[in-house]
């Protein structure tokens, strides 16, 4: 089921629109995450979808329907939240069943069919044997496998999930991501998810749906939005990056004196910004136009080490990985040249 969202607007309490003209395509059995900082529109966005928040304008489609003015259970979407929302007098296999349980009694699964269809998801989420315990019993992964089954029993139309690990522990986040990977691919929903965690979007997503103040500023692959970002705050929000100012000359890149060897098409002559990725800053021997720069500040990056260093042309620092066999203490001198990055206008 293809999901069409054209043209959303979105206001709370007649304050500044959480949403202003969100349209975006997701495609049927897609697995897309909405990635943004706190206060973007990307849970807005969500319950939208939902049928939990009507818009001020804009339409929904689901697949040829216009959903805009169908309820939550006419839009049939399954919708799981952070904090799993569980019926805590409620066993697991009663919480899995709740929504089949609930229907309406000509559209009521009759109660094998119901028990049956809960045993299976239980075995899907890899919860067997524990239909009987309460949400108390279960550890937060665990809880959250059960909202993801109850979510799934109703058989929506496409799958909601609103920052479904944000509770979670980093390691148990991990974990489920590739569960969550594993059980997209085996059942086909379409399927999104909330995150502010860009890891989580570029690990678990086919494409991402980068949000700010209330408007897309990007869609594409994870490769898209990390290698090819559309724009500033993309650049600046989707992994590390350092900002240079530098100038545009005759189609290249100076920065100060030194000629940064990259060219520049589509901008006019004058002072811009270079936003660089640590990953395309390269130690090399000194030679013409290799920038000078101190390293200030040596810390762990991952598993290998992360220099921020300050360049004689300019008081910003430039953050980038030294490769194992390199020794460097703080103080060092290094000579450094830019392979990549992206240029902006002046702000």
């Amino acid at each position: 089921m293809d999901i069409k969202v054209r043209d959303i607007v979105k206001s709370f309490d007649g304050g500044a629109a959480a949403l202003s003209g969100v349209t975006l395509d997701v495609a049927s059995g897609e697995l897309m995450a909405l990635l943004g900082p706190s206060g973007s529109g990307k849970t807005t966005l969500l319950r939208v979808i939902a049928g939990l928040e009507m818009p001020g304008s804009g339409s929904v489609h689901f697949g040829d329907v216009d959903a805009s003015h169908l309820s939550v259970q006419e839009r049939r979407v399954g919708f799981v939240f952070q904090h799993y929302a569980l019926f805590r007098h409620m066993t697991v296999l009663d919480n899995i069943a709740y929504g089949l349980s609930v229907r309406p009694r000509r559209l009521r699964p009759t109660k094998a069919e119901i028990n049956r269809r809960c045993r299976e998801l239980l075995d899907l989420v890899q919860l067997g044997g524990l239909e009987a315990r309460y949400p108390a019993q279960l550890s937060g992964g665990q809880r959250q496998r059960v909202a993801l089954a109850r979510a799934l029993a109703v058989e929506p139309r496409v799958l909601l999930l609103d920052e479904p690990f944000g509770a979670l522990d980093a390691k148990v986040r991990k974990e489920l991501r590739a569960w969550l990977r594993d059980i997209h691919d085996r059942t086909g929903h379409t399927t999104l998810f909330v995150t502010h965690d860009q890891d989580e979007a570029l690990e678990l997503a086919d494409r991402v749906a980068v949000l700010d103040k209330g408007r897309i500023e990007q869609v594409g692959t994870p490769s898209d939005v990390f290698d090819r970002p559309a724009t500033r705050f993309v650049y600046k929000f989707i992994g590390e990056s350092s900002t240079l100012p530098v100038e545009v000359l005759d189609g290249v890149l100076r920065l100060g004196a030194y000629n940064l060897g990259l060219e520049v098409k589509d901008l006019a002559p004058g002072p811009a910004d270079l936003v660089v990725r640590p990953q395309s800053v390269k130690i090399i021997d000194q030679g013409v136009d290799a920038l000078p720069a101190e390293v200030v500040r040596l810390r762990r990056s991952g598993g290998g080490r992360r220099a921020e260093v300050r360049l004689a042309e300019t008081p910003n620092l430039l953050e980038l990985d030294i490769p194992a066999d390199v020794r460097v203490t703080r103080g060092d001198r290094l000579y450094l040249r830019v392979t990549g990055g992206s240029v902006f206008p002046k702000v």
